[in-house]
């Protein structure tokens, strides 16, 4: 199982530098977990961005995976991640997630670097 972070995600659609570091676990849709959370992220910035027509597209790709809402478990989880890592909000729910269904994390959001079952690669300069 995998679950990749809202950087990994817009990395991914925006085929930046980082993108095939991504894509192996964004493509096998099969064991792919997404975080409600990062719907709301990828979406945000993508309208922000581009607008709403690509920002529905974007998350209708990551749709393809199963997409985990936030429950009082994740909640509760991603609370105790956050005091112990400090971390942001929809970071911790993240990998709690992660955590939870025993998934991989793939990122390049330092807030996560060094922490167990995280594949992480520094963001690099865009193209």
């Amino acid at each position: 199982m995998n679950v990749v972070d809202s950087s990994g995600w817009l990395e991914y659609f925006g085929d930046d530098t980082n993108a095939d570091f991504f894509a192996p676990a964004i493509e096998s849709f099969e064991g792919l977990l997404v975080p409600a959370v990062s719907l709301y992220e990828v979406f945000k910035r993508v309208l922000q961005q581009v607008g709403e027509s690509e920002a529905l597209q974007a998350i209708a790709v990551m749709q393809q995976g199963t997409v985990i809402p936030i429950d009082e478990t994740i909640a509760v989880k991603a609370a105790r991640l956050s005091v112990a890592h400090k971390l942001p909000m929809a970071d911790s729910i993240i990998l709690a997630i992660a955590r939870l269904y025993d998934a991989q994390l793939w990122t390049q959001d330092a807030d996560f670097k060094g922490l167990p079952d995280v594949n992480y690669i520094e963001k690099r300069p865009q193209r």
